[in-house]
């Protein structure tokens, strides 16, 4: 699957290069993309799709040469949040990047993460990886600081999920001829009701963020941990629009995407199947503790990587919210949209 399209003039001069989003098409992405773009000069575009190898003369290099394969693409789908309030106080979490499509073809860039990551902050700092003129990754990254810091929450306030749009980032970064490299995850990832109901009530997972504010800061790159569904991720735990996970989870890992990563073979009911598949299945956002006296007790995930006491224990039991829920951003996303014209 071809990663980048570039849209380019008559002459064969290059006016944009885009990173498709992570499961879409890269003929779609482009068909749709393509009638939005308006040079200045208003000159007729075309579009030819891009393998991810090295452009010649190219002093960086990509890191995955000729292709971004999932789990490569995975390491740029998640961004490390520290949100500063105005006591100084600051915390970190996971969020990661997500397109919703609303009417009309339009596309708006976002960063998903928990309300309880970005509550009561003023600013934000994040580190973007850099892309070159042609879209490729330059193993650079930058750190910039989001001010002032704005964020939806989503439209149930029994949801702890947030959406940072990143359209005005991204075209302050245009202006100064920055080039962020990032892959959007897209609403295609999120399971169909008949998918998830195939799906085994024992499932490996696979959890990207930042536990205890752990990465790597020389290549901007997450932590993967490993885990399994410990409740069916296609039914109601204790009837919320939840599910369970057993795997390692510490602070920092609020807004971590849940996934069903498999890659050469997976099963399907009682089938083996040659392939691989990724769907996201659920946000992280809580946890379940025991106390030094017994009791347990359930609480969001702490940002601060210093906030939980030794009397709570923490027992590998992820709370997850359904992904499904991130698609009724939609309509809000739709309202701001209609009323800015």
């Amino acid at each position: 699957m071809a990663d980048r399209v570039q849209f380019s003039f008559s002459d064969n001069r290059i006016f944009e290069v885009h990173t498709v989003p992570l499961g879409a098409d890269a003929n779609e992405y482009a068909k749709t993309m393509l009638p939005k773009l308006r040079p200045r000069n208003g000159a007729p575009l075309s579009y030819s799709i891009l393998p991810m190898s090295q452009p010649e003369g190219t002093k960086h290099v990509p890191e995955a040469t000729p292709a971004l394969g999932i789990s490569r693409q995975l390491q740029h789908a998640t961004i490390r949040l520290e949100c500063m309030k105005p006591s100084g106080a600051v915390s970190s979490g996971t969020g990661f990047h997500f397109r919703l499509q609303l009417k009309g073809d339009t596309w708006v860039p976002a960063i998903i993460t928990n309300k309880h990551v970005v509550a009561g902050a003023s600013e934000c700092a994040i580190h973007l990886s850099l892309a070159d003129a042609t879209g490729a990754a330059l193993g650079l990254h930058e750190r910039y600081i989001v001010k002032p810091f704005q964020w939806l929450d989503h439209p149930d306030p029994t949801v702890d999920l947030a959406l940072i749009p990143i359209q005005p980032l991204l075209a302050q970064l245009s202006q100064v001829g920055k080039r962020p490299f990032y892959i959007d995850l897209v609403e295609s990832l999120i399971p169909e009701a008949s998918v998830l109901e195939g799906l085994s009530p024992l499932e490996e997972i696979l959890l990207v963020g930042y536990p205890n504010g752990i990465w790597d800061t020389e290549n901007n790159f997450p932590i993967f941990r490993r885990g399994i569904t410990a409740t069916p991720c296609n039914k109601k735990y204790l009837g919320r629009t939840e599910f369970l996970v057993d795997a390692a989870v510490f602070p920092g890992s609020s807004g971590s995407p849940v996934f069903i990563y498999n890659e050469g073979t997976y099963l399907n009911g009682n089938s083996v199947i040659f392939g691989g598949r990724l769907l996201l299945i659920g946000v992280l956002y809580a946890v379940h503790l025991h106390t030094a006296q017994g009791e347990i007790r359930t609480v969001t995930v702490p940002t601060d990587t210093k906030s939980m006491s030794f009397s709570a224990i923490p027992n590998n039991l992820g709370i997850c919210l359904h992904a499904a829920r991130i698609l009724e951003f939609r309509e809000l996303l739709q309202r701001v949209v209609d009323s800015q014209g």
